[in-house]
């Protein structure tokens, strides 16, 4: 497969992905969340908060395929191992720690303010390793590409 097929493999995967989140984010949450206030009137209070704090953690998300976009940019201009790619998968890597680590803290402080489930954070907890794992990934990846974006440097200046 050559560069440009995969750059527009990988952005259709991005718009793939931000489509498919924006329907969970702001459709499937408020329509599960307004079903769980009808049937249970005594959580109406709780709707906003939760529903506020998801959204939030749908900021980094899209920010991180923003950042995808044009790390998929860069492979099909046949420059996949550069420092910037280098750079931009770091990036998406704090950006995936620190929405997990937001996302924890937040499910704690829900259940201080009696807005949460205990259930529910052991639960996050599932969501929030595959954040770290995400994040782990994404910079052992940035680890690879700067070294082989200076191994392809050194051999450039070789004849």
């Amino acid at each position: 497969m050559d560069q440009t097929k995969l750059s527009k493999w990988l952005k259709t995967s991005i718009v793939g992905i931000a489509i498919c989140c924006a329907f969970i984010y702001y459709y499937i949450f408020p329509f599960w969340g307004k079903d769980i206030v009808i049937a249970n009137p005594e959580f109406s209070n709780r709707y906003w908060p939760w529903l506020i704090f998801l959204w939030i953690t749908a900021i980094p998300l899209y920010i991180g395929l923003f950042f995808g976009w044009i790390i998929a940019s860069e492979i099909g201009k046949d420059n996949s191992f550069s420092e910037r790619n280098a750079l931009l998968l770091k990036r998406i890597s704090y950006l995936a720690a620190a929405d997990s680590s937001f996302f924890f803290i937040g499910n704690i402080i829900l259940l201080f303010y009696n807005m949460n489930h205990p259930g529910i954070v052991l639960l996050s907890l599932f969501v929030v390793f595959i954040g770290i794992a995400f994040a782990v990934a994404s910079a052992s990846l940035s680890h690879l590409v700067l070294e082989s974006a200076k191994i392809r440097e050194e051999n450039e200046m070789t004849i």
